[in-house]
């Protein structure tokens, strides 16, 4: 990513010319104008940079220019400088967007410390752009096995090679990598894609009505056989079945299962007529296939016969650098799901992501993104809480407590309801209940408090 650029607008010369000089020795390209008429000339939704303006100015105000400003790009961080200790003009700062406000005098340090933390934002904002660009734009096998790492192109050119040979295949991968995208990878993008295809779980299926379930029956087969049914198996007539969790099926099934894959019929329960069988077989495992056979819990004739092509799907941990991507499409399908806006995704919250071993794989990374679509916490270790920047500083004290309390005091004046809450208060549901964590304000004892 480019150089960064703080954009510095300040009508008093001298303070103008020592803040400059305190960030370009933080290393930033620093851009300096007296009043706001320019620098948004500057302003542009792929500019990896900063605004900070004073608030009190002759010409100008920076609530305006900061107003101005988010009309080309509502996400740039701003920051905003005021020399009056003013606690309201300082919420309605906040509340308007700005990413932080300073109050003179302060430390240049203290500044250069602000654009960083701004800049980290920003940073994670024109990625996050740069990746929904690429979600947009991508096709085909990428938009379904998604990834950019070694790992990740490998598997696709391996699916790619198998889905038009139209073998059987073997899938090897932990719970949760993502087996059956793979699968139904290899049956879309080869020339069964218009028949069906049917996923199995042997591990969920009930023992004793397992057989029925793949091969069918005939009326009067057995007690309860009502009416003739199409098994799974021959409902998959021209497609794929996928096999998942293949080593937890038992091991007399086994036997009638190798019958099948080499003759390519099968027999319904309670007939003796062999109805030809026209199917791709891909099966999944998350074990070592080859060992439970030594152990004695797999058929090694049923192994040999299904480990034609063995493709191995890698764990979430070994491909990390794909991480912003995939978590962005997950997002978006939970966006779908849920009928809710993406929240935005702050740096504390990425580096969550990226600390964590998920042994849960691509399922545990959707059940976080579900969550994250639905404003709660990704639930993830070293996740940090949201909370106000410089909240340690005097003003932001002030600031806290007077916004605090108007929130607490508008919540009564509604009877509780938090839609005419945040009506009132101008803010989106979102900032409505992102504040009341922040501020730990429960309703319930908002209205119990005495006035």
């Amino acid at each position: 990513m480019e150089h960064s650029t703080v954009l510095l607008v300040d009508d008093e010369a001298d303070l103008r010319d020592a803040l400059a000089q305190g960030l370009e020795l933080g290393g930033h390209n620093v851009h300096t104008y007296a009043d706001g008429d320019t620098v948004l000339d500057h302003v542009n939704r792929t500019l990896y940079g900063v605004l900070v303006t004073d608030i009190r100015m002759p010409r100008s105000d920076g609530l305006t220019l900061m107003r101005r400003a988010f009309d080309i790009d509502p996400a740039l961080p701003v920051i905003l400088i005021t020399g009056h200790g003013d606690v309201p003009l300082a919420v309605e700062a906040m509340r308007a967007g700005a990413y932080d406000f300073m109050e003179k005098p302060f430390p240049a340090s203290r500044l250069n410390d602000t654009v960083l933390r701004a800049l980290q934002t920003r940073r994670l904002v024109l990625e996050n752009r740069a990746l929904r660009q690429a979600l947009d734009e991508e096709t085909g096998l990428i938009a379904r096995l998604i990834g950019r790492t070694p790992v990740m192109q490998r598997l696709r050119s391996e699916v790619e090679a198998l889905a038009e040979a139209d073998v059987d295949v073997l899938l090897l991968g932990e719970t949760g990598s993502g087996k059956e995208v793979v699968a139904r990878a290899l049956h879309d993008e080869g020339p069964r894609r218009d028949k069906p295809f049917v996923a199995i779980n042997c591990g969920a299926l009930p023992s004793d009505i397992i057989e029925s379930e793949l091969f069918g029956h005939e009326a009067g087969a057995f007690t309860g056989a009502i009416r003739q049914r199409i098994g799974k198996l021959e409902h998959a007539a021209g497609g794929t079945v996928f096999l998942d969790e293949i080593e937890s099926m038992p091991h007399d099934l086994q036997v009638k299962l190798l019958r099948v894959i080499e003759q390519r019929s099968i027999e319904r329960l309670g007939s003796n007529r062999a109805i030809p069988l026209d199917v791709r077989f891909v099966a999944a495992t998350k074990v070592d296939l080859e060992e439970a056979c030594a152990d004695g819990r797999f058929r090694s004739d049923l192994y040999y016969r299904l480990n034609v092509v063995t493709v191995s799907v890698p764990p979430l941990r070994e491909r990390k650098e794909d991480l912003p991507i995939l978590f962005h499409h997950l997002a978006r399908e939970a966006r779908a799901r849920f009928r809710r806006e993406v929240p935005d995704l702050t740096p504390d919250m990425m580096a969550a992501l990226t600390a964590h071993d998920w042994p849960g794989n691509v399922r545990e990374l959707r059940n976080v993104a579900d969550r994250f679509v639905l404003g709660l916490s990704l639930g993830l270790d070293g996740e940090e809480p949201a909370s106000a920047a410089e909240e340690g500083s005097p003003l932001a004290q002030r600031v806290a407590a007077y916004e605090r309390s108007l929130i607490a005091a508008e919540i009564k004046r509604q009877d509780g309801s938090l839609k005419a809450t945040y009506e009132s208060l101008g803010l989106s549901r979102k900032a409505l209940y992102e504040k009341m964590k922040r501020y730990a304000l429960d309703k319930d004892e908002v209205l119990s408090e005495p006035m």
